[in-house]
């Protein structure tokens, strides 16, 4: 369903994506992991069709860089860690954004549409906000709105940069739940980015290590969380623990000087 081959990205002269080769199948769901810097959040970019980039990329069988932008949202559905809002716009009129790539010539909202909004409102917990302002709400809630304009939008590939950024634990479990529930539901194709390797480890199939613009290890999490690799690309000192059959990485602080 996703398909990338030596894909690279320059910004400014400096090389970010250094000939990447990954593969999401239908269904699948793979976390890109790696330290601040690691070209991320760029592949995302570069999958949904938002950046200039050399190699092969292909989403539902198309290439996003030669696509119609509403072609590619059918294709497509991306949460963006910090994307700009209309604040003034109600949470109900954003998340029915996520039907504009359904609606026919006329643009008209028909109850489908509507039925789709009220669904997504509903399974995010904001059905009580739905009238409400943007701008009025706190950073998770503006976070749970952008993940039901994406639900709303029902494509079969999800793109996801940094989902639960500002959810409290309790939030995170519930948006990631949420996903796994879609995947099931509708097969859905997930990709994203997550700094919270723990959770990382807990909800994807595969995870994709990046360092310095490069693929440098992909596999299922077990493989791919160990103390070896995370010391070496993310320069931190951790433990690697098993919990219910998931890993769980817990930091080490640093000795104290005798």
């Amino acid at each position: 369903m996703i398909a990338v081959r030596r894909l690279s990205v320059e910004l400014g002269g400096r090389a970010v994506l250094d000939e990447v080769t990954l593969g999401v199948e239908k269904g699948g769901w793979t976390m890109l992991i790696g330290a601040n810097g690691a070209g991320k959040t760029t592949l995302l970019r570069a999958i949904g069709g938002g950046l200039d980039c050399k190699g092969e990329v292909a989403v539902a069988g198309r290439d996003p860089r030669r696509t119609p932008v509403s072609r590619r949202a059918r294709d497509v559905a991306i949460v963006w860690q910090s994307p700009l809002l209309p604040l003034d716009m109600s949470v109900r009129e954003y998340v029915m954004l996520g039907r504009t790539p359904h609606l026919g010539m006329l643009g008209r909202v028909g109850a489908r549409d509507r039925g789709a909004t009220a669904e997504a409102l509903r399974r995010l917990d904001l059905a009580r906000l739905a009238e409400r302002r943007l701008g009025a709400l706190s950073g998770g809630e503006r976070q749970r709105a952008t993940l039901a304009r994406a639900l709303a939008q029902d494509a079969p590939v999800l793109l996801l940069d940094e989902p639960t950024t500002a959810l409290d634990v309790g939030r995170q479990q519930e948006a990631l739940d949420l996903v796994r529930e879609l995947r099931a539901e509708r097969q859905l194709t997930v990709l994203g980015a997550m700094h919270d390797l723990t959770l990382a480890g807990q909800y994807a199939d595969r995870l994709a290590l990046l360092d310095g613009g490069r693929l440098v290890r992909h596999g299922p999490p077990a493989e791919v969380l160990t103390r070896e690799l995370i010391g070496r690309h993310y320069r931190a000192r951790v433990d690697v623990i098993d919990a219910h059959g998931a890993p769980v990485v817990l930091p080490v602080r640093a000795r104290e000087a005798a």
